[in-house]
C-alpha cells in the first residue's frame, strides 16, 4: 500500500495522468467499448498513445520520485514536521472556526437587518458571548457555536446550562437576553441549524425597542 500511495501521489502531483500525457482515457474506452482488457490495451496503444510513450512517462515518474521527491524529503527537518503538525491542529483549525463564525455572522446581519458588533474580550470571558446588538442603550448577546453534526447539539446544550448564570448576569446588567446560534456545514455551505432562533431574536429586539 505504501508503494501505491507514493506512486499515486507523485503521478497526481506532476500531472503525469493528465489528458495531455495519457489522452482522454474515459472518452476513449467508451469509444472502444472493449469486451476484454486485452482488447482495450490493443485499442489504446494503436489509437491513443504508444507503448513507448507510456514507458517514457513511467521513466519520468521514476525520476520525479527518486530525484525530486527524495531531495525534498532530505530537506525536511524535525522542526519542520513539528511546526507542520502544530499548524495543522492549531492554526488551521482556528482559521476554519473563525471563517465559519464570520459566515454565520454575515447571515445574521442580513436576516436581522441590524448592526452586529464583536463582543469585547471582557464580555467574552465574563458573559460567554461572541457578538452583541445595541438597542436603545441596551444590549442583546449572541453566541455562535459551530457543530460538526446535528447529533452533537445535545453536548452543546449541556454547555449552555453551565453558562446559564453568566447569561443571566448579562441580561441583568445590560437588559437583553443571550441567544445561541448553532451552525453546521451543509453541502459546502455554513447554515444556521436552529433557524427558529431568528424569530426569537427579532422578538427580543422589539421588546428592547419598546422600553
Amino acid at each position: 500500500m505504501a508503494k501505491e500511495w507514493v506512486l499515486n501521489s507523485a503521478t497526481n502531483r506532476f500531472q503525469l495522468n493528465f489528458k495531455r500525457n495519457v489522452g482522454a482515457t474515459s472518452e476513449e474506452i467508451r469509444n472502444c467499448a472493449p469486451k476484454s482488457l486485452e482488447e482495450w490495451q490493443n485499442y489504446y496503444f494503436n489509437n491513443v498513445r504508444t507503448m513507448n510513450q507510456i514507458i517514457e512517462l513511467g521513466k519520468k515518474l521514476y525520476v520525479k520520485i527518486t530525484e525530486v521527491l527524495v531531495a525534498e524529503v532530505n530537506e525536511i527537518s524535525e522542526d519542520d514536521c513539528i511546526n507542520y503538525i502544530k499548524e495543522l491542529v492549531i492554526d488551521k483549525t482556528y482559521d476554519g472556526y473563525i471563517r465559519e463564525i464570520k459566515t454565520i455572522y454575515g447571515q445574521l446581519q442580513e436576516m436581522l437587518q441590524m448592526k452586529i458588533s464583536p463582543a469585547p474580550d471582557k464580555w467574552d470571558r465574563i458573559f460567554n458571548i461572541d457578538f452583541f446588538i445595541e438597542i436603545n442603550g441596551k444590549y442583546l448577546g449572541l453566541q455562535i457555536k459551530p457543530v460538526s453534526q446535528i447529533s452533537s447539539i445535545p453536548e452543546i446544550y449541556k454547555e449552555k446550562e453551565i453558562q446559564h448564570n453568566t447569561h443571566i448576569k448579562f441580561q441583568e446588567k445590560y437588559g437583553g437576553k443571550v441567544f445561541y446560534i448553532y451552525s453546521c456545514k451543509s453541502n459546502d455551505k455554513k447554515i444556521i441549524v436552529n433557524i427558529y432562533v431568528i424569530d426569537e431574536i427579532k422578538e427580543e429586539i422589539k421588546r428592547l425597542q419598546s422600553l
